[in-house]
């Protein structure tokens, strides 16, 4: 059920297809964000539009509001939302260990205060697996903890008492044949212990893997060695997940150093902020200088937003903060990045990553290439 076909490589860059009870994942894959069950400002069918083949939810937020039992009454996660295609649900995991001195953590779990109404709740590897079967996605998370990448003293011990042990105890939990298990490699910025974490993860054959605890505070030039290190050490016939990440020279780089998955609340974020993805950077529609222009968002973008829409009208509408104007910036960042794992997947199958790659990381400073 959840096989996953390696169809081309060019270096360390892969294609591939992941087999879901809901549809075929291609990878390169960028998975738009609902947190609670919704992609801001844009609706299912803007999504099937622009090619999205994955959206990730988050067990914390449904969790707390409606209630993981609510959805799952209500058909589960797919019908609740309206989207038939495959969906991935995170643990919980970072937005518990997120919550500062409203949470503690223990060896056993993570006892923490809603951020609605201050309720008291708790979190275990097996409780965090239940609300996921609950939920009904094709991908469900391990639970681990996310520590402080640069502390070894502190990653060490939580390996050892946390987030492997936790590991067990989700398989362990788990119950339902017809949702895909990932475990997450943890290890902080130190190769031994991610060496290790992956060695231990490996041994549990399970459909996928994921590096967590990346782009939470460490370098870019800390995070794509992360990614080096493990290329060579994780499974060939599985796909791998970064989580968390979403820029486009990141998701560039993520697959240069063979990633095929990634998600990130970072394009709907940016358009509710006014901002938007364009080559080598960012466009802050607010500016002043776009008050009588009458070109595109982004020259040569295909999206509606910009085949449509000048930058004078999106300016005029967030200025004066009309929803027309989050929901065309977000249709737009979501198709940027939609058409960056697009022409990734082409240029891979091709023969012609690396070129295409280091042609369109030229405009962003500061690129690592491996």
């Amino acid at each position: 059920m959840f096989e996953f076909e390696l169809l081309a490589t060019d270096g360390a860059a892969r294609v591939g297809r992941f087999h879901t009870p809901h549809g075929i994942i291609p990878t390169p894959i960028f998975a738009p964000v609902g947190t609670a069950a919704t992609v801001k400002a844009m609706r299912p069918r803007d999504l099937v539009e622009l090619g999205a083949d994955l959206v990730l939810s988050n067990t914390y937020h449904l969790y707390l509001r409606p209630g993981d039992e609510l959805v799952r009454d209500m058909g589960g996660l797919h019908r609740f939302m309206n989207w038939d295609r495959p969906i991935l649900t995170d643990s919980g995991g970072f937005q518990v260990f997120s919550l500062g001195d409203t949470r503690k953590i223990d060896d056993e779990g993570v006892t923490f205060k809603s951020h609605f109404d201050g309720s008291r709740h708790r979190f275990t590897p097996a409780k965090s697996i239940a609300i996921q079967e609950n939920l009904g996605a094709d991908i469900i998370m391990m639970f681990d903890e996310c520590a402080d990448p640069n502390d070894r003293d502190y990653m060490r011990y939580s390996l050892d008492h946390r987030t492997h042990p936790w590991a067990e105890q989700c398989v362990a939990a788990k119950t339902r044949d017809d949702q895909a298990l990932f475990g997450i490699v943890q290890g902080g910025k130190f190769r031994d212990l991610r060496e290790e974490s992956a060695a231990f993860m490996k041994a549990f054959d399970l459909p996928g893997y994921a590096i967590g605890g990346l782009a939470v505070g460490e370098t870019k030039a800390e995070m794509y060695q992360v990614l080096e290190w493990m290329h060579p050490v994780m499974p060939a016939d599985k796909p791998r997940y970064l989580m968390g990440v979403g820029t486009p020279e990141d998701l560039v780089n993520g697959v240069m150093r063979g990633i095929d998955i990634f998600d990130c609340v970072l394009p709907t974020r940016l358009a509710r902020h006014a901002s938007a993805f364009a080559p080598g950077g960012r466009i802050n529609i607010r500016k002043a200088a776009y008050k009588q222009d009458n070109s595109p968002l982004v020259a040569g973008c295909t999206c509606d937003c910009c085949q449509l829409y000048s930058r004078a009208y999106l300016r005029h509408l967030v200025r004066n903060n009309e929803i027309l104007g989050h929901i065309l910036l977000s249709i737009h960042n979501v198709h940027y990045l939609l058409d960056v794992v697009r022409q990734m997947r082409e240029a891979i199958v091709e023969g012609r990553f690396m070129t295409w790659a280091t042609d369109f990381l030229a405009p962003y400073p500061a690129v690592i290439l491996p």
